[in-house]
């Protein structure tokens, strides 16, 4: 059996090792281990901790212990560290993308994305840190009052399996820089890359508690972790019903959270719309990562003159979507889970059974054993069905056409959600227009950039959250305010 260096260092990425928790700066037995499952085979890829509540107080204590220390650092300090950390990431990353790759089942090619990415947003938050600085305020002759970014103290980081990599950096990576110890439970799902950062951190030079890695599940880690008297902040990516519970438990205490949701975003294709340039994008925003992704465009509203001709270019993209292993790299990998691939089939089955038509699907391979759905486009939803409103966070799009600007708008916000949008229209005055009235955390003109980049700020509105992740923005989030008051009358 591989250790976890061993399997860091092989090229292939095999992972057949046990990967224990990462508390204080070292490796912990766990009291509970759990199989993770390669999505693309259904066998054992690797044996993962399962944290008890006992085991992530353990780590909140490591955590609460380097805190003080971490926060007096220099953010010259703290921000080389970061960026040291980046560059470890960088000289792995064909080792990290294979194992994001195995782990989540997506495609290399995304793979490599992610964790190009991850080097990023610690590059990133170990830059900007040296210029996040505090205000003063003008009260006149008599006095002056300053305005301090402070960190929290400890914070809690509830990751999900669908991007671990780039989750996980862009929540610790501006926790860390504003000075916060961090405690991180990624799902047992899909634990890896979360745990090899904790581990290269280490090799960077980190503190000892700045970083702990539990992974765990929600009813038991994570439980323990939003509840617990001493994580000051905690950042949360996932379900709704599950963020509603982290709010929960986080207000009881009188401490805040920031909640990124899951969202059913939509395309707004009107009149005058190029959909050679529209068409590729919205299958990509939809195929990427199988659907598993909460800014997946997962609806297109478009006007009726339009309808026809979208959605015949719309079923080429997915009749010749290939599905397969992710090291393969194909378009479209497996979902991570066979409850997933349960979850998406009960979708597009009672979608038929309500009379929706499917107007293209890939086609699986014979011989693939893993959790396999396939990309499925139904060309005329109506509104008010399960499939126009509910997430289905799999590979399944749903076209809705409309007569009117109006009601283009009216069908975007018929949802429970507002994460993101994109508006189609030559006619940039009118897409902006159409653009800004959406209640959504971000709006696209004439392109997708599923989530944004590392420098802009990122999260919901509605069911889909609060808060912002990304950018400097993030910064203020991971951080308190304080204010200092000077009396000058005397001097």
């Amino acid at each position: 059996m591989l250790t976890e260096t061993d399997a860091l260092n092989s090229h292939d990425a095999t992972l057949d090792g046990e990967f224990a928790l990462d508390i204080g700066g070292e490796l912990v037995e766990p009291t509970t281990w759990v199989d993770d499952l390669d999505p693309a085979t259904g066998a054992v890829l690797a044996r993962v901790a399962s944290a008890t509540a006992q085991e992530v107080g353990d780590a909140v204590e490591a955590a609460k212990a380097a805190a003080p220390a971490w926060a007096a650092l220099h953010p010259t300090a703290r921000g080389s560290l970061l960026r040291d950390l980046a560059r470890l990431v960088r000289r792995d990353a064909e080792q990290l993308a294979r194992i994001e790759t195995r782990d989540t089942g997506k495609p290399l090619t995304q793979g490599r994305a992610d964790i190009a990415a991850a080097a990023r947003y610690f590059d990133f938050y170990g830059s900007v840190i040296e210029g996040f600085q505090g205000d003063t305020v003008p009260l006149g002759s008599a006095a002056i009052a300053m305005v301090d970014h402070e960190p929290h103290g400890v914070t809690g980081h509830v990751i999900p399996w669908n991007y671990p990599a780039q989750i996980s950096a862009r929540s610790i990576g501006a926790a860390l820089a504003v000075g916060n110890a961090t405690v991180v439970k990624p799902d047992v799902v899909a634990p890896l890359s979360t745990l090899h950062f904790a581990r290269l951190a280490r090799e960077a030079g980190f503190p000892a508690g700045t970083i702990n890695v539990v992974p765990g599940d929600g009813p038991t880690a994570g439980a323990a972790l939003t509840a617990h008297d001493d994580i000051a902040h905690v950042s949360f990516t996932g379900s709704v019903a599950s963020g509603r519970l982290v709010a929960e438990a986080v207000a009881r205490r009188g401490r805040p959270a920031l909640l990124e949701l899951g969202g059913k975003s939509a395309h707004v294709v009107l009149e005058g719309a190029d959909l050679d340039r529209a068409a590729p994008v919205i299958a990509r925003a939809l195929l990427l990562h199988a659907g598993q992704t909460c800014t997946a465009g997962t609806r297109v509203i478009v006007h009726r003159s339009l309808h026809a001709a979208l959605v015949d270019k719309l079923a080429v993209l997915f009749e010749a979507a290939t599905v397969g292993r992710g090291l393969d790299d194909p378009t479209v990998g497996p979902v991570v889970t066979r409850r997933q691939q349960e979850r998406v089939a009960g979708f597009v089955e009672r979608a038929q059974a309500e009379g929706m038509a499917i107007a293209a699907q890939a086609t699986i391979p014979d011989g693939l054993d893993g959790f396999y759905a396939a990309p499925t486009l139904f060309g005329d939803v109506p509104q008010g069905t399960e499939l126009f409103g509910e997430e289905v966070f799999g590979p399944v799009l749903a076209v809705t056409p409309v007569d009117s600007d109006e009601e283009a708008i009216a069908a975007a916000e018929n949802t429970r959600y507002g994460l993101t949008a994109a508006v189609w229209c030559q006619d940039i005055d009118r897409a902006l227009k159409t653009a800004r009235s959406l209640n959504v955390g971000q709006a696209m003109v004439n392109g997708y950039a599923a989530g944004g980049g590392v420098e802009l700020p990122f999260g919901g509105t509605k069911d889909s959250g609060y808060g912002r992740e990304k950018g400097v923005e993030a910064l203020r989030e991971y951080s308190r305010t304080r204010m200092l008051f000077i009396d000058l009358a005397g001097a």
